[in-house]
């Protein structure tokens, strides 16, 4: 994740996200409480933001409540713990293939997924939304694509790590 922030004389204050799926977010606080949030096209600086995908201008309460659900103050899902207790400390968990993974363009085989972490892959959806059901060994990884994983927490947590950088 990337982050800048930038006065705007006059104006307020600008910053600048860009997130780890590749994505870019632009909020404008002005100096009478009005906030602009744009969606932009991906690039990898502020400099190399395509073109706008989408604007929400917000005033100031429209914009502290949407502050306290996007921070989770006002709902934090319970889902997780009542799943494991279910499964009895089976977890099955859907994983994003950030654009700058390691693992993109690697083979499920390459990795050696079931050797290294325990976990199990039961599904891939692409970015395209094109499904693959129990993919085998050589089955590549894509940027965008989204992991059905099964496994215990701890197996779980190394497969994260194992797709995101390349160590277990």
């Amino acid at each position: 994740m990337h982050f800048k922030e930038t006065d705007l004389p006059g104006i307020g204050r600008k910053y600048w996200l860009h997130t780890r799926s590749g994505e870019h977010l632009v909020i404008v606080i002005h100096n009478d409480e009005r906030r602009d949030l744009f969606h932009m096209e991906s690039g990898d600086t502020p400099e190399e933001m395509g073109d706008m995908v989408s604007l929400v201008t917000l005033d100031d309460d429209e914009a502290r409540a949407v502050a306290a659900i996007v921070g989770g103050m006002t709902y934090k899902p319970k889902f997780q713990d009542e799943r494991e207790v279910m499964l009895e400390g089976l977890l099955i968990e859907w994983l994003r293939i950030e654009p700058h993974a390691s693992s993109v363009g690697m083979t499920i085989g390459e990795l050696d997924i079931r050797q290294a972490t325990g976990a199990v892959i039961l599904a891939v959806v692409t970015k395209e939304k094109e499904k693959h059901f129990n993919p085998g060994p050589d089955y590549a990884f894509t940027a965008g694509a989204t992991v059905v994983v099964a496994g215990e927490r701890n197996q779980i947590k190394h497969l994260k790590q194992l797709l995101t950088d390349g160590r277990t």
